[in-house]
């Protein structure tokens, strides 16, 4: 009742006051009409001269039971309506707004028809409305990619002399992924198919330009070359309505190829953007780096979009950290940082967390959505209400208000506020015949069978790399996700109910602890010991856990549930955030670059470069410019973690180990012990690289680590096994460690080169037909960088060029294929700093943010072939550094 009559307030204040004009302004009791108001910019594309409110609530006045003041409103909307006007328009917004809505009011107009009371004169008037208002948006699409320009004349369309538009080289993701649901329901409802083409034709050239290695999407596209102009990539803002149609039109349409491509991304979305509770974006080329600190409002969406794929857990966590910070500030800021401070501090009634909360009720039937609906319900008439209507917030920490009212407040927000409220004899048709377009229109589940103009191609053998368990081809069924268990959504949500509040209980302070018997005090983040069974215990206790990652770093979850009482709970919780607060600091403290493996003996000399993560303890390599140079020589025991007992074997050696079991700074001085020069820890976690994974840097154990004097690195599995499997071949292989790859000139001083590099360069010289560089090579010269440019003797590894690569041959004694082998130091690596190993069995437990450390880069570099079985071409690395560097451009401006 109270969500009815606030739709009342706001409704009737608009027809009262604006209509025909576009929107309501609250403040000034007026319409808004484009051209008579100043300028907002971009925001007025919305705005049509064509009622644009009164189209986009046309189907909430049926799902509100107004049937008598829908059958006015529908009669007003053919009487007075004109789509012809000279006005230039966002194609997004007049699609899912007008066309929507006019395709919403058509689909519950024929409903009521059908039931015989009201509606009965209508004769599909607003269908014809959509068909006209779709004809005027299809010159949009006059690319030669099929990506919509992102605005159209309504009169005139683009290229028109009198159009004053199709200058436009760039639109966002979710602009022209974000037609298919409305423009394939025109089609099904007229039997036109041009529209459902068009708008496949877009998704289509989308989905082909996708970023292949991480298959995410970036913000914004040229409309007709299809590169990335924004590389960032999240579910905000730009991006959000292009995934969620992506599932949507499986759902209406039953083609599943949109159903195979939403799960691609999903997948990826899972893997790179959550962080749950957090959706962060991220670089769709390096997809492991943070593009920003922040996230926007329009993320809050996603979790009711997991809630159809049957995600539900983060489903939960992300809608519950969302509404601490509505708890915070009364509403959602437009963008907030990922401490929860006010990024942008406006809210202009935005309705995708009450969607969310709407959905997830449905799905859990946890009546503590309810609450967070009335929550809503009381601030929206407690801090935006007006006497003309409701109020945007112009900032949310002062609550000061601007005179705009936008249509999706009433096409959106009152329908998902009563559905979460109504019971099922409220309604007058069941809502789930129905699915919601991304304005909440209603398009009814039956045009999945009619009208199928549109060949279905069988797209399956795209996916054949993907895991077969992440389709789900039905949506999930309540009951089984729910089993007779009403505290599950509360499970979840209970670790995440002071995430928002940092007045957190500090337990016993340092000087407490020092007076005597009192009970013991709890453990402190800067004790932990992940080897120390009584840490461990103590961490059960408050319900924290250790999960082991797949890129080999540990991640430490509360479940308060799990605690023993609610004192561990809250002890548990305060040890969180001082790992957080601790291995935050360690990172900022110390931010190292990547150091370098070279393999210098036969029969490689140099050309094998490996990237290492740096140590915070032992010899400063940047400082050592020759290094440490010595045979490798594997330990026992292999993880290092106590006594040598091969110290004959490791003695003057660079002593080779496996991570786990214990703290870096453990083995170090394990090995430094037995005597070894220097050490190579190599990662456990099966597959890893530095292709793929952030390097980060191996951090002390908390005490003073000026005790050990030798240089400690760290390989990833990858690139650790290529120096084991050059050792079960020829024993005795001799490495270089150091801050930067040397030249073999450098290597090789005052000794003379081996005459089998001069072999493989004239082999691999041989091979390389693309190669313009035919270099000969004197068996007594020293080689400077400029005369080694040829493919197989690099003679100075860049700090950053290409893909870290390992080719296998089935020959691996001859020169050519040892020297394919080559692996250059990752490009990714030479930029960002990974997060710093802390406080686990050497795992990391930082948040996932760290910011890129640019190095500086010798220019000439560049110019180093790479091999990975053939040269990469010199403007393929320019491209490659390019895009890099416009990346934290980005990421300097957003900061900014």
């Amino acid at each position: 009742n109270q969500v009815l009559e606030m739709f009342d307030h706001a409704y009737s204040n608009y027809m009262e006051h604006a209509y025909p004009a576009d929107e309501l302004m609250p403040l000034t009791c007026r319409g808004r009409v484009r051209g008579q108001e100043p300028s907002r910019g971009d925001v007025d594309d919305a705005l049509g001269k064509f009622s644009l409110t009164l189209i986009d609530t046309l189907d909430t006045l049926v799902v509100l039971n107004k049937t008598k003041e829908f059958e006015e409103a529908v009669k007003k909307v053919i009487k007075d309506v004109n789509l012809d006007n000279d006005i230039v328009v966002s194609v997004f917004e007049t699609n899912i707004r007008v066309l929507g809505g006019l395709l919403g009011g058509h689909s519950v107009a024929i409903m009521l028809k059908e039931k015989g009371e009201y509606m009965q004169w209508y004769n599909g008037e607003l269908l014809h409305m959509a068909k006209e208002l779709g004809y005027k948006l299809l010159p949009a699409f006059n690319t030669t990619s099929g990506l919509p320009y992102p605005r159209v004349n309504l009169k005139f369309g683009v290229r028109h002399p009198e159009a004053r538009t199709g200058t436009e080289t760039d639109t966002c993701t979710a602009c022209a992924g974000t037609l298919i649901l409305e423009f394939a329901a025109l089609s099904r409802f007229t039997g036109t198919s041009i529209f459902e083409e068009y708008a496949r034709k877009a998704l289509d050239f989308i989905w082909e330009k996708r970023q292949r290695s991480s298959n995410l999407v970036g913000v914004t596209i040229n409309i007709h070359t299809g590169d990335w102009v924004r590389k960032d990539s999240g579910v905000g803002a730009g991006i959000d309505s292009y995934y969620e149609y992506l599932l949507k039109a499986y759902v209406l349409l039953g083609d599943d190829s949109f159903l195979e491509r939403f799960n691609t991304h999903y997948d990826a979305i899972m893997r790179y953007i959550s962080q749950p509770p957090l959706l962060l974006d991220v670089h769709i080329h390096k997809p492991m780096l943070n593009a920003r600190t922040w996230m926007d409002s329009l993320l809050a969406f996603f979790p009711g979009l997991q809630v159809l794929k049957g995600d539900i857990r983060p489903a939960i966590e992300t809608h519950e950290m969302l509404y601490q910070v509505i708890k915070k500030h009364n509403f959602l800021p437009e963008a907030f940082t990922t401490d929860f401070r006010v990024h942008w501090a406006q809210h202009p009634l935005r309705p995708e967390f009450a969607e969310s909360t709407y959905f997830l009720y449905k799905a859990t039937g946890d009546p503590y959505y309810l609450e967070v609906g009335k929550t809503l319900i009381e601030n929206l008439n407690k801090y935006a209400r007006v006497p003309c209507g409701f109020a945007a917030m112009k900032d949310v920490r002062t609550g000061s208000h601007e005179d705009r009212m936008d249509s999706f407040f009433l096409a959106e927000m009152f329908k998902y506020l009563y559905l979460l409220f109504a019971d099922k004899e409220d309604m007058i048709f069941d809502i789930e015949d129905y699915i919601f377009t991304t304005e909440a229109h209603l398009l009814p589940l039956w045009l999945s069978t009619t009208n199928q103009t549109i060949s279905k191609k069988n797209t399956s053998t795209e996916y054949t790399e993907l895991d077969d368990s992440n389709f789900d081809w039905t949506c999930p069924n309540t009951q089984i996700l729910f089993p007779n268990d009403p505290m599950f959504a509360q499970s979840i949500r209970e670790p995440l109910k002071n995430v928002v509040d940092k007045s957190c209980p500090r337990g016993i302070s340092r000087a407490e602890e020092s007076l005597g018997s009192g009970p013991k005090p709890p453990l402190r983040a800067r004790d932990f010991m992940a080897s120390n069974p009584e840490h461990l215990e103590i961490l059960k206790k408050m319900g924290v856990s250790l999960i082991h990652l797949k890129d080999g770093r540990v991640q430490l979850v509360q479940h308060a549930v799990q605690a023993a009482s609610s004192l561990d709970a809250e002890d548990g919780l305060r040890f969180m955030q001082e790992m957080i607060e601790l291995s935050s600091q360690q990172q900022k403290e110390q931010q190292l670059p990547p150091r370098a493996v070279q393999i210098v003996s036969h029969p490689f000399f140099g050309r094998v470069v490996l990237t290492a993560g740096p140590a915070q303890f032992g010899m400063d390599l940047s400082k050592h410019k020759a290094g440490t140079r010595g045979f490798v020589a594997t330990i026992k025991p292999y993880n290092g973690c106590s006594e040598i007992t091969n110290p004959e074997a490791v003695k003057e050696k660079i002593a080779l180990m496996q991570r786990g079991q214990c703290m870096f700074a453990e083995k170090a001085r394990n090995i430094q012990k037995a005597g070894a020069i220097g050490g190579i820890v190599i990662d456990d976690n099966e597959g890893s690289s530095s292709d793929t994974a952030p390097l980060f840097q191996m951090a002390g154990d908390g005490k003073n680590t000026d005790d050990i004097t030798i240089p400690m690195l760290f390989l990833f599995n990858k690139e650790g096994n290529i120096i084991l499997d050059a050792i079960r071949e020829y024993e005795a292989v001799e490495v270089l460690l150091s801050d930067k790859a040397k030249d073999r000139a450098t290597i090789f001083k005052g000794k003379m080169i081996p005459n089998y590099i001069i072999d493989s360069n004239l082999e691999m010289e041989h091979m390389d037909q693309k190669s313009s560089e035919n270099d000969s090579h004197k068996p007594n010269s020293e080689e400077a960088p400029s005369e080694s440019q040829d493919a197989g003797a690099v003679s100075e590894e860049p700090e950053g060029g290409g893909e870290s690569s390992a080719v296998g041959d089935p020959d691996p004694l001859s020169p050519a294929s040892t020297a394919s082998a080559s692996v250059s130091m990752a490009d990714q690596d030479s930029h960002a700093s990974g997060p710093t190993e802390a406080g686990a069995p050497e795992p990391a437990c930082t948040p996932g943010d760290s910011q890129p450390q640019e190095q500086n880069t010798q220019t000439e570099a560049s110019s180093k072939a790479h091999w990975d079985s053939k040269v990469q071409p010199m403007e393929s690395i320019l491209a490659d550094w390019n895009e890099d560097i416009e990346a934290f451009e980005m990421m300097e401006k957003d900061e900014l």
